[in-house]
């Protein structure tokens, strides 16, 4: 497991090096809704032109709810005749718990459960030049620590109201 995690990074790593410029920032701030697993609500903030914090409340068909953040490095994706288009990166954490009466996404038995683990993230996003509107289409490889070891690779589909 070690090895796929150490793969995953070296290969993450190396697309983030041959790609050499930074993503035009085109809002400051936008909040959304999050489908794929975690759903929920979305938010993310541009701290510079391409870096952000993404923060994700969840919940889920355990009965519980879990929180999400996410540092990310945004990097333009020069498409020919398609601009808007941005990949990004990046690592966080979550922790999530589960209703007593439920099974919890992660076990093989029920009861309530408290989980913390480290996340991963990379993704696409497109801003749409005429309309204050971004949609995420991302990977989210978690590495749960606290309570069920084991790691996981989510997706979600997020659609985000932007500021700018």
């Amino acid at each position: 497991m070690k090895r796929i995690l150490i793969a995953t990074f070296l290969f993450i790593s190396l697309i983030a090096i041959s790609f050499n410029g930074t993503a035009q920032q085109t809002y400051k701030t936008s909040f959304g809704l999050r489908g794929g697993s975690p759903s929920g609500i979305t938010g993310k903030h541009f701290l510079t032109n391409n870096t952000a914090v993404e923060g994700i409340f969840s919940f889920g068909w355990w009965g519980g709810f879990g929180v999400t953040a996410l540092y990310q490095i945004h990097n333009p994706l020069n498409l020919e005749g398609l601009p808007g288009f941005n990949w990004y990166y990046g690592i966080g954490a979550h922790l999530a718990t589960s209703n007593t009466d439920r099974q919890s996404p992660w076990a093989n038995t029920s009861g309530g459960t408290f989980f913390l683990g480290a996340d991963g993230v990379v993704g696409l996003e497109y801003v749409f030049a005429e309309a204050p509107i971004s949609i995420g289409l991302d990977i989210l490889p978690i590495l749960n620590i606290i309570d069920e070891v084991g790691i996981w690779f989510n997706a979600g589909l997020s659609v985000r109201y932007t500021i700018k």
